[in-house]
C-alpha cells in the first residue's frame, strides 16, 4: 500500500470537497446539507452512516482482523461571519464562513475513510468515524449523551486542526495540554441606581463591576502557579441608558482559560477563586450578584504514549523531525469531551503558506488555508490509524 500515492490521485477530489463546504457553510446543529453529503459519499466507500445529535454523522469501517477501536474525529460547523475573501467558491450564506479550516477537516476525514476503506484487509480492529457538528458552541457532549461512545466503544482517538501559523509541510505535536480547557460566565452585579449628580443616594454598581474586573487579575498572576498558564478575562460589559443615570445592575459576560495536566479539577478550581473574589467585593460595594457559568470544555491533555505513535506517522508523512514543531493553544477545543474517556491525541496541522492569503487567523473574515495541506492530513489519518492498530494492543 503507497499511502503517499494514493492520497495524491485522491488530491483533486479532496480539493473539491473542501470548496463545496467552504462555499456552503452552515452553523452549529445547522449542518443539514454538509451532514447530507457526507452521508452520501460515506455510502459510496461502502460504509453505513449514521446520525448521531441532530447533525452528526458516524460510521464504521470494519477490519477484517480483531482488534482495537480507532476513533477519528472531525468537525464540520461554520462560524457567524461574513466572509471577506475574494475566492470563485467564497461563502454563498450570508453572515456564514468557515473561518477555523473545518471544511478541511470534513474533506480530509472523508478522503482518508475512502482510503481505510478500500484497505479494510490491512485493518486488524476497527475505524470510528465521527463528523462533530457544532464544535464551536460545545457539540461533542450532546454525541456522547445521545449514546456515541456507548455505541461505538472505542479504546483511543485521535484529530487534527488547520493551523495558518504553523508553515505548510510543519506539524505541532506536543505531549500533556495542548489547548485550553474553558469556562464562559455571565456575572449580574445589582445595585440601586439614581441620579449621577447624587450618588450617595445610590448603590453604585459600576464601581463594584470595574474592581472585580482589575482585580481578576490578581487570581492569575498571584494566586496560580506561572507553569499552570491561566486566563481570565470579561469581553463584554452592559449597564445603564444615560450617562447621567447611576443603572440598577451591571452584567459582564467572560472566559476562563487554562492549560492544567489536572484538567478535571481546575475549571471547578478556578470557579471557586472568582466566586471567592466577588463576594468579597459585593460585600464591601452593599451589591449582590448572580454568577452563572454558560458552557465549559475541558483542557485537551494528550496522551504520552499516543505521542509517540502520531509522531511516527508524522515523520513518514513530513520525512524530517525538523517539520515537528511544539505547539500549544489558549483556544478552547471540545475534542476534550472524547479524550477526557479515552486515551487521545490532537495536533496541528501546518497551513500557512507565508502569502497574505494564509496569513490570517483563526475567526477572522479573511481566514483561508494553503490548500496543499490537505493531502497531508489524508496521509496522516490514514497512516495514524494503521499505526494504532497495529500497535494499540500493546499500549
Amino acid at each position: 500500500m503507497d499511502i503517499s500515492k494514493e492520497v495524491a490521485a485522491l488530491n483533486p477530489e479532496l480539493v473539491v470537497l473542501r470548496r463545496d463546504f467552504h462555499q456552503h457553510p452552515e452553523l452549529g446543529f445547522e449542518e443539514f446539507r454538509t451532514a447530507d453529503r457526507v452521508t452520501d459519499y460515506l455510502k459510496s466507500c461502502g460504509l453505513e452512516p449514521r446520525r448521531v445529535a441532530k447533525t452528526g454523522v458516524v460510521s464504521v469501517i470494519e477490519g477484517q482482523e480483531h482488534g482495537q477501536v480507532l476513533l477519528l474525529r472531525a468537525d464540520m460547523d461554520a462560524l457567524p461571519i461574513q466572509e471577506e475573501n475574494d475566492l470563485s467558491f467564497r461563502s454563498v450564506n450570508p453572515n456564514k464562513m468557515h473561518a477555523c479550516g473545518h471544511d478541511g477537516h470534513t474533506a480530509m476525514l472523508l478522503v482518508a475513510a475512502k482510503i481505510l476503506s478500500q484497505h479494510r484487509d490491512q485493518l486488524r480492529g476497527k475505524v470510528v468515524l465521527v463528523f462533530q457538528p457544532n464544535e464551536e458552541n460545545a457539540g461533542a457532549l450532546p454525541m456522547i449523551q445521545d449514546g456515541l461512545l456507548e455505541n461505538y466503544p472505542a479504546d483511543a482517538c485521535f484529530g487534527l486542526h488547520l493551523w495558518p501559523s504553523i508553515p505548510t509541510g510543519k506539524m505541532g505535536i506536543t505531549a500533556g495540554p495542548v489547548m485550553a480547557g474553558m469556562f464562559q460566565f455571565v456575572l449580574q452585579i445589582t445595585g440601586k441606581g439614581g441620579h449621577t449628580g447624587y450618588p450617595h443616594q445610590t448603590v453604585d454598581p459600576v464601581l463594584c463591576a470595574a474592581n472585580i474586573i482589575q482585580s481578576l487579575q490578581m487570581i492569575q498572576t498571584r494566586e496560580i502557579s506561572v507553569f499552570e498558564p491561566t486566563i481570565i478575562m470579561i469581553g463584554r460589559i452592559s449597564g445603564g441608558t444615560a450617562g447621567n443615570i447611576v443603572p440598577d445592575s451591571v452584567t459582564m459576560e467572560g472566559t476562563a482559560r487554562y492549560l492544567h495536566e489536572d484538567a478535571n479539577n481546575a475549571g471547578q478550581n478556578i470557579q471557586e477563586r472568582i466566586e471567592r473574589l466577588v463576594v468579597g467585593i459585593c460585600r464591601a460595594h452593599r451589591t449582590d450578584y448572580s454568577l452563572t457559568v454558560e458552557s465549559s470544555s475541558l483542557a485537551v491533555v494528550n496522551d504520552n504514549k499516543l505521542v509517540e505513535i502520531v509522531r511516527s506517522a508524522a515523520l513518514q508523512t513530513v520525512g524530517d523531525e525538523k517539520n515537528i514543531v511544539r505547539n500549544v493553544s489558549t483556544a478552547g477545543e471540545d475534542f476534550s469531551e472524547f479524550s477526557s474517556r479515552i486515551p487521545g491525541v490532537f495536533y496541528f496541522l501546518g497551513c500557512g503558506d507565508g502569502s497574505e492569503g494564509t496569513s490570517f487567523p483563526h475567526h477572522h473574515p479573511r481566514f483561508n488555508i494553503d490548500e496543499a495541506a490537505l493531502k497531508i492530513g489524508v496521509e496522516m489519518h490514514v497512516r495514524t490509524a494503521l499505526a494504532y492498530l497495529h500497535k494499540g494492543d500493546d499500549l
